[in-house]
């Protein structure tokens, strides 16, 4: 829809507007209807939703409705109730009720929300806790970049949270495992949230639950130190010490002398009303930690930053703590002055900043909220401590401002709306603090003052103030990259608040957004919600005509109006549309392609479908429907291979196109992988860990289907593919740690071993064609490009497809070869300034066979993922620019899309 097409009437008094798949109103407001003023505020919320049962066709709400928060301004009472089915929790399904009490009288405002109506799912799960754990740390440690020479395993592990019904349809009953750990090639911390499936062990859901600035029990509590840092000496409070920032600024600290440790600590308790721990802000040096080593854990052996007077010196600024301190201070002081808010929770939390931490020893260059706690990076060469951001410090603590109101999924347009509201508080608490006109074309950059030698500009992280609009610039990725565009996306919303900043003033549009952010939103909420949220907080803040029509030109502007997402415009045909799966690969092959589809909703279990590649004739059911979850096909043209995730086991099948029986190849509990076929041979990866995984294949007309490994023994093998009678692989050697890339000649049983550069130390994925091998080599280390690589048959001719640095250098994750092209899965490497963008996500650039020219197979602005070569220059492809997943193909590249 157009910016400038007519919008919806806004709702008069009394009004409802229909919630999508419920029968229960996303919203409802101008009412006053009389609640018990003598209840309590969740009692009166839900007595009200009862007596009212025809409008919220709520059948229970005192049984299915579980208060998780109040919260109280003056005679405003706000009332989020989570939705429970038959006693689970269900994702996202939370309603909030308004109120006014004035002591003998209260009054219901007004509603909204979700709440699922029409669930029907299964309560009794089928796959045990342990199982559940081992597929949520596989398909975590699945989705990790890849170290160098293929060998390390992640140290993951994960924690049954208990069941929960994801919201899709009727409903699907998940198992919810937290997984947490460091990623082996980045250093990064990993803190994941994984739904598993109840009925067969699938994973169905995971994103990870780090608010990173850049695109996780109360403290101090948490460990022995810190409790007895607070327990076991006598402190006097209330000192005013101060401290220089990164920018040279002195600033006043609120410090404590610890008597225990004769030093003064970056501890503040002048806004606690009594000895506890409420409201105090604390300061901590993490210096000696690892990034990994205080992601949603708390180190025992941290203690606050300290100084041996008041006045703390060059160690504790460049560190980043003078600026931690502060900045928390001002952030809590921003929330509680303007908003009426005590701390993060509005309960009193204990603020705690973890500064320094580094990515083993070495710089890191972000900060996160993990859902408990401030983290600061190091910094390197070119930033400083993250924490000498005023905004980024607001950014993080508003993180926790969001997840104890709406507590917006971290996901998709939600986990945008949450980036996006942590970049407009954090950047409202920077502009007012340091004076920052509004009109100021710099007044949206975030992270700007970061930068040792960069201008403000070249070295902002993001820019509220880009111009971004859906219909221009919205980024549609699969839930894998930026959590389903959480970073790439924010600024489309941010940008309206931004605009809405300017047009009301900073006061006016302050409390606007924090009162839809309060008082409206919920977990599940996108765009759509968030306009509608902020235009009826508008309504019930009593602004202005005039200023009503400008918050709904911020929003139109931006492209934020009902229905933007029918209008993404793609360059490719669809071939399955809406496949409503997450992460499964396709297949192509002899004019028929293979892929997994779930309903319309994404409730039923995956099923294989396959159909032509030109489009033609009706698709066919290849998997049966029995509650499995079937998943990356493969096919030649003739016949279907594919994984089915059943209650204990995965299953790899096999069926033939032309119909027949499904054919039962392999059985195992975990650990199958890249499955492949041609003709009468199958191919798959199994084992686990990586350093007894192996390459194997059978025949389909075996009919024991005796599995037979393609290396000679002593090595691992890995990245198997199939063409023309021969399989390609990588090897590793443990004990060596050397890497080859090999070819088995099925035919005769010889082994041809790739001649390598002298400098190959480790390799990624494989495609065979008639004439040639091309493999990935991966750089150094994560961040470096990687280089595409051929070679003959033979083993000679090597030859680098893509060069190593430069302009044209590739960071490639994937390949599929026909006889007449290679098609890479890459992103552009980029400069480290660069901001997030549409060359950021995975596109897929095609080459002839011996390597040249280069062109982009498709131009379509969102990401392209799990290519399959169909033949010729055709490939067929999952691409997810229109905000859903579809299969997608084209028959001949798109060239050049600049």
């Amino acid at each position: 829809m157009p910016a400038h097409a007519a919008q919806p009437k806004p709702p008069g008094p009394g009004e409802v507007v229909p919630g999508q798949r419920t029968e229960t109103p996303a919203l409802v407001e101008g009412i006053r209807e009389a609640a018990k003023p003598d209840a309590s505020a969740a009692d009166a919320a839900r007595g009200h939703l009862a007596d009212k049962k025809s409008r919220y066709r709520i059948a229970d709400p005192q049984r299915d409705l579980k208060p998780v928060g109040t919260t109280t301004a003056g005679r405003t009472e706000i009332v989020r109730l989570q939705q429970k089915y038959r006693g689970i929790d269900v994702l996202g399904g939370q309603y909030v009720v308004r109120m006014e009490n004035s002591g003998s009288k209260r009054v219901v405002t007004g509603t909204s929300g979700k709440y699922f109506t029409g669930l029907k799912a299964a309560t009794e799960p089928q796959v045990e806790t342990d199982l559940a754990i081992e597929r949520a740390v596989d398909a975590v440690t699945a989705g990790l970049p890849a170290p160098g020479g293929g060998g390390q395993e992640p140290e993951l592990t994960g924690t049954d949270q208990g069941l929960v019904v994801l919201p899709k349809g009727e409903g699907v009953l998940t198992r919810h495992i937290t997984v947490r750990g460091t990623a082996p090639a980045t250093g990064e911390p990993v803190l994941q949230e994984v739904y598993v499936d109840a009925a067969s062990g699938y994973p169905v859901l995971r994103y990870s639950s780090l608010k990173t600035f850049e695109g996780p029990q109360p403290f101090p509590a948490a460990g022995p130190a810190a409790r007895a840092a607070h327990r076991s000496e006598a402190a006097a409070d209330g000192i005013q010490g101060s401290g220089a920032k990164l920018d040279g600024t002195t600033v006043p600290l609120q410090i404590t002398r610890d008597d225990a440790r004769k030093l003064y600590v970056l501890r503040d308790r002048t806004r606690s009303q009594d000895t506890s721990e409420k409201n105090r802000i604390a300061t901590w040096d993490a210096r000696a930690k690892s990034v990994g080593d205080v992601s949603g854990t708390w180190p025992w052996d941290i203690k606050e930053f300290a100084s041996p007077a008041p006045a703390f010196g060059k160690d504790a600024t460049e560190a980043g703590a003078v600026d931690a301190h502060w900045a928390a201070g001002k952030v809590y002081d921003y929330y509680k002055q303007q908003h009426g808010r005590t701390s993060l929770d509005g309960r009193g939390m204990a603020l705690n900043s973890l500064v320094g931490v580094s990515w083993y020893g070495m710089p890191y260059v972000n900060a996160f909220w993990d859902g408990t706690k401030m983290v600061y990076g190091n910094g390197d060469k070119e930033y400083r401590p993250l924490s000498a951001g005023l905004d980024v410090v607001g950014h993080e603590m508003t993180h926790g401002v969001v997840q104890n109101t709406a507590d917006l999924v971290y996901a998709g347009q939600s986990g945008a709306m949450n980036e996006a509201l942590a970049d407009y508080f954090g950047n409202a608490i920077k502009t007012d603090t340091y004076g920052i006109a509004m009109d100021s074309p710099d007044s949206g950059l975030l992270g700007d003052t970061l930068c040792r030698t960069r201008t403000p500009r070249q070295c902002a992280i993001r820019d509220m103030n880009d111009g971004r609009t859906t219909s221009t610039s919205f980024l549609g990725v699969a839930i894998g990259t930026d959590n389903g565009g959480v970073h790439l996306n924010s600024t489309i919303f941010s940008g309206a608040l931004w605009d809405i900043r300017k047009d009301l003033g900073g006061p006016l549009a302050d409390k606007l957004v924090y009162t839809a952010l309060s008082a409206y939103l919920t977990p599940l909420d996108g765009f759509t919600e968030g306009r509608a949220a902020v235009l009826a907080a508008a309504r019930d803040l009593k602004l202005t005509d005039g200023q009503l029509r400008a918050v709904e030109r911020s929003f139109n502007a931006h492209g934020i109006v009902p229905g933007w997402e029918l209008a993404m415009g793609v360059d490719s045909d669809v071939l399955l549309a809406a496949v409503n799966t997450d992460g499964s690969r396709v297949g192509a092959g002899g004019g028929w392609w293979a892929a997994s589809a779930s309903n319309e909703t994404g409730t039923e279990p995956y099923s294989v479908w396959a159909g032509r590649t030109d489009g033609s004739g009706q698709r066919k059911l290849i998997s049966p429907n029995n509650g499995a979850y079937n998943v990356h096909p493969a096919t030649d043209g003739k016949t279907v291979v594919w994984q089915s995730y059943q209650r204990r086991v995965v299953r790899v099948l096999a069926r033939p196109i032309a119909g027949g029986p499904v054919k039962e190849l392999y059985v195992a509990r975990r650990g199958v992988g890249n499955v492949r076929v041609e003709g009468d041979i199958v191919t798959l990866d199994v084992g686990y860990p990586a350093r007894h995984r192996h390459v194997m294949y059978t025949r389909l007309s075996d009919p024991t289907h005796r599995w037979t490994p393609v290396d000679a023994g002593g090595t691992t093998s890995l990245d198997g593919s199939i063409g023309h009678g021969r399989i390609a692989y990588t090897t590793y050697d443990f004990r060596k740690k050397s890497s080859d890339v090999e070819i088995l000649d099925l035919s005769t049983g010889n082994r041809t071993r790739v001649q390598q550069p002298a400098s190959a130390a480790g390799f990624g994925p494989t495609a065979i064609s008639g004439n040639s091998v091309y493999w990935l080599a991966p750089g150094a280390t994560w961040k470096d490009p990687t280089v595409v690589r051929r070679a003959n048959l033979d083993g000679t001719g090597v030859k680098d497809l893509t060069p190593a640095q430069g302009p044209d250098a590739l960071r490639a994750v994937g390949l599929t070869a026909s006889d007449d092209a290679l098609t890479v899965s890459a992103v552009s490497v980029q400069p480290a300034d660069s901001r997030p963008r549409n060359e950021s996500l995975a596109k897929l650039w095609q080459f002839t066979a011996d390597g040249s020219p280069r062109g982009r197979v498709s131009c379509n602005r969102g990401e392209q993922s799990a290519a399959a070569a169909a033949g010729g220059r055709q490939v067929v492809w999952v691409d997810a620019t229109t905000g859903s997943t579809d299969l997608v193909t084209r028959n001949r590249p798109a060239g050049n899309c600049g």
